[in-house]
Order: C-alpha cells, then sequence, then structure tokens
C-alpha cells in the first residue's frame, strides 16, 4: 500500500469515528428540540383543526376556525390593540433609551451607580411591577393621582377606563424595558470609532450635529436589534396586561394574548384557541421578518 493510499485510508477511518461521535451528542440535542418545539406546534396545528369538547371529545372541524377568526370581530379589535400596544410599548423605550445611553456614555461622578439604579426595572418580575403598578394606578389610593392632585392637575383614570387604558400599560412596559434598549445602544456606543468625531469638531460641528449625522446612523444597527428585541416581547406581553387589567375595563385591554387565553381556558375553545395561535405566531413571524430585512439593509450602507 502506497503512503498516499494508506494516509487516504486513515483520512476515511477518521472521519467516520468523528461522525460516530458526533451522532452521540446530536442526538440528544435533536430529541429535545422535537420534544420541545416541533411537537407542541404539530399538535398546535393538529388541534386548529378539531374542535374539543369536555364531553365528547375532539371532533374534525377543518378549517372552519380559521374561517370563524375571519369575522370574529372580537379578534379584529383584539389584532388593532396588539398593535397600538406594541407600537406605544416599543417606540417609546427606542427613544428613551436611545437618550438614556447617549447619556450614561458621557463621564460623570457615580456614573456606575446610576448606571445601576437605572436598570433595576428590568431586574424585577413582570407579575411584582404588575401588582405595584396596579395600586399606583387606583383613583382614590393611587399614588400617580396624588402627586397629580399635588401639582393642580386633574387626577386620571389610568386602567379603569378605555381611552387611557392601553397608554397606561405601555407605560408600565416602557418604565420596565427602557433599560434593555440602553444597554444595547449603550454597547453600540462603545464600539463607534472616534475618528469620525474627531473630524467633525475640526470642522466645528455642534453636539447635536455629531449626533444627528453621525451617531445616530452608526448606532442604527443596534437601534434596529434593539426594536425587534422589544417588538416580539411587546407582541406577547401577557403577565403584566392581565394581572392589571385582565383585559378591562371591558374588553378594552383585551390583546391578542388575554383573546387567547380566554378562548382556551375560560370557554374551553381549544381548537379555535390553536388557530389564533398559529395566527398569532405567523404575525410574529412577518413583522420580526421585515425588520430583520431592514437591519440587514442598514448594515451594509
Amino acid at each position: 500500500m502506497s503512503a498516499t493510499t494508506a494516509a487516504a485510508v486513515g483520512l476515511a477511518r477518521r472521519r467516520a469515528n468523528y461522525a460516530r461521535r458526533y451522532w452521540v451528542f446530536a442526538v440528544p440535542a435533536a430529541v429535545v428540540v422535537v420534544a420541545v418545539i416541533i411537537f407542541p406546534w404539530l399538535f398546535t396545528v393538529f388541534m386548529s383543526l378539531h374542535e374539543w369538547d369536555p364531553s365528547h371529545g375532539l371532533s374534525w372541524v377543518g378549517l372552519s376556525n380559521y374561517a370563524t377568526l375571519l369575522s370574529d370581530t372580537r379578534f379584529g379589535w383584539a389584532v388593532l390593540r396588539t398593535l397600538y400596544f406594541s407600537v406605544l410599548s416599543v417606540g417609546a423605550p427606542l427613544i428613551l433609551g436611545v437618550a438614556a445611553a447617549v447619556c450614561f456614555n458621557q463621564r460623570f461622578p457615580l456614573r456606575g451607580v446610576a448606571r445601576t439604579i437605572f436598570i433595576l426595572p428590568m431586574m424585577a418580575t413582570p407579575v411584582a411591577i404588575a401588582l405595584v403598578w396596579s395600586m399606583m394606578f387606583h383613583p382614590q389610593l393611587g399614588v400617580l393621582n396624588y402627586i397629580l392632585t399635588s401639582l393642580g392637575l386633574p387626577p386620571s383614570t389610568w386602567t379603569y377606563a378605555a381611552n387611557t387604558v392601553i397608554p397606561t400599560l405601555a407605560m408600565v412596559e416602557t418604565w420596565q424595558w427602557t433599560p434593555l434598549v440602553m444597554l444595547i445602544v449603550l454597547g453600540g456606543l462603545a464600539s463607534l470609532p472616534q475618528d469620525p468625531y474627531e473630524a467633525a469638531r475640526i470642522d466645528g460641528a455642534s453636539g447635536w450635529q455629531s449626533f444627528r449625522h453621525i451617531t445616530l446612523p452608526l448606532l442604527w444597527p443596534f437601534i434596529i436589534v434593539a426594536a425587534v428585541i422589544r417588538t416580539i416581547d411587546a407582541l406577547k406581553s401577557f403577565d403584566v396586561i392581565y394581572v392589571i387589567t385582565q383585559g378591562g375595563p371591558g374588553t378594552a385591554s383585551e390583546t391578542m394574548n388575554i383573546f387567547l387565553y380566554q378562548e382556551a381556558f375560560a370557554y374551553y375553545k381549544l381548537g379555535y384557541a390553536s388557530a389564533v395561535t398559529l395566527v398569532f405566531f405567523a404575525l410574529i413571524v412577518v413583522i420580526s421578518l421585515v425588520m430583520l430585512k431592514l437591519r440587514q439593509r442598514e448594515k451594509w450602507q
């Protein structure tokens, strides 16, 4: 056997041994993925084509659950409320988070302590946050109306009126998740090159001009990443909304998640709720892909 043939045989054996060792690690991971991700989705698809009755069990209904969604005005309003809530819960943290990141990127005394205090809301559990804010929103006993009246302003209805409940819930989300946007943008600021700023200072550019024409364009990919994360999180927000309002008053804060929960666990329409789940998932995927495509385009400009 020549040296070349022996080397080829040895290489083939090493590859075979590597393949056998590879499957030892790959199979358990594949089993976990199938059990935790793929099977639940296949079961959800199966349930969306059926209806479940506690007394009669499963019955095949085909695409009728999806057809019902198209004519369900309550579901349509839930979609609109979800989008409205998401726009407020994404836009406000982005603006405030970018502003906070620019401020915390400057050098000042006790900057580390200030950063730590600023990110504390992000560390709290959503249910605890919702309970605290629920007490603060109380029309008579809440501290927020006390502050407003102390300043000579009229008290607000907060979560107790249909026209203010969604903006109020978005305010809670903004308070909790602005620190996340700040951390992402702050990481982007730390990676920016300094040469453009030195050239701008030589040309006599003001701080606002440097921010508008240098900082903001360079930060745009990081802002898009923060927007994608916040959009996905806002679309699927449930715990804060449910604990504070349970979808009320009436159905004024009934987002798609609240609607889904009510259909599945209050009315036991598991097939219909499964159809809502798949439509909701498709909506999140479409919005996420659009935003990721926007980020990819901005990355190379």
